[in-house]
């Protein structure tokens, strides 16, 4: 056999038993930013705990080797080495976990930080769910990027069916204002992209403050007086009594029928599965409030 044909062959026959090159993985995140990895994640540093609910959803906890204060669900979190609060990153400590991604939160952590994780070559993937579409796709999205696609796509998929069965079950009931109180002192809410807002819209609730330009306002006791809310909505996690306040207005429509509620803060503040656990609780509250 000629030398050149018996190198062809040599090279087939190489070609056919090293089997396909693994394809490179690309995803768009919360903000458009479009991520490639050359191959699954095997290091990943969550930022934020609503990021490693989402993780752990997708099929990629075991991947996780930091993780922000307050990644505390599920248990298993609990169990993966702190990286520091959100705002405040121990950012030699996550370079020192070598990580081949980071998952982030584009409202909660800060920029330079960021931007000094991206310097060092390390991918980012920012996480900024307003709505549930977002947190499913989320799911399907990191779950890629982890390489645990299946798992992925079921967690997204049980996510939607749970989530239309809610939209099917609240949907035409009767509007009810809310004021939801984030904080005390200053006085300060959510705006209409943030994803409580979605849980109030899925239940029927009006967000009084769902305009306003900035994702968290200040807002005055004057504003919320003159908008008369029919409900009164607060986290459970609030150092102070927040509600007290209000039941010196006696006048309001949420305190003269005692719709003053909490709910349940890691569910509703947290972007990740457990949100609909929050639509629950508060969809069912407004339904109390449309009793009044």
């Amino acid at each position: 056999m000629p030398m050149a044909a018996a190198l062809t062959l040599a090279l087939a026959a190489l070609c056919m038993t090293a089997g396909p090159a693994m394809a490179a993985i690309t995803v768009t995140d919360d903000m458009g930013q479009v991520l490639t990895l050359q191959q699954p994640a095997r290091r990943i540093v969550s930022l934020a705990p609503h990021v490693t609910e989402l993780l752990f959803a997708a099929g990629a906890g075991e991947r996780l080797v930091g993780a922000s204060h307050f990644s505390d669900y599920p248990a298993a979190a609990s169990q993966v080495p702190s990286v520091g609060s959100y705002a405040a990153l121990d950012l030699e400590r996550v370079l020192a976990l070598k990580p081949d991604l980071i998952v982030a939160w584009h409202s909660g952590n800060k920029a330079t930080q960021l931007a000094r994780l991206r310097s060092a070559g390390i991918p980012v993937f920012e996480s900024q769910p307003a709505d549930f579409g977002m947190i499913a796709d989320s799911l399907e999205r990191l779950s890629q990027l982890a390489g645990t696609d299946d798992s992925g796509r079921r967690a997204a998929n049980d996510f939607r069916a749970r989530w239309q069965a809610l939209q099917q079950r609240y949907q035409g009931r009767r509007q009810v204002s809310v004021f939801y109180q984030i904080w005390s002192q200053p006085l300060m809410t959510l705006n209409g992209q943030h994803m409580v807002s979605a849980v109030l819209r899925l239940c029927g609730g009006n967000n009084i403050f769902g305009q306003l330009p900035q994702l968290a306002p200040t807002v005055s006791v004057e504003s919320v007086i003159a908008a008369d809310p029919q409900v009164i909505l607060t986290p459970s996690d609030a150092r102070d009594q927040p509600l007290e306040r209000w039941r010196q207005y006696a006048r309001m429509r949420a305190v003269s029928t005692g719709q003053l509620y909490t709910v349940n803060a890691d569910w509703l503040n947290r972007a990740g599965p457990r949100v609909l656990l929050a639509a629950e609780e508060v969809c069912a509250k407004l339904d109390l409030a449309r009793g009044h």
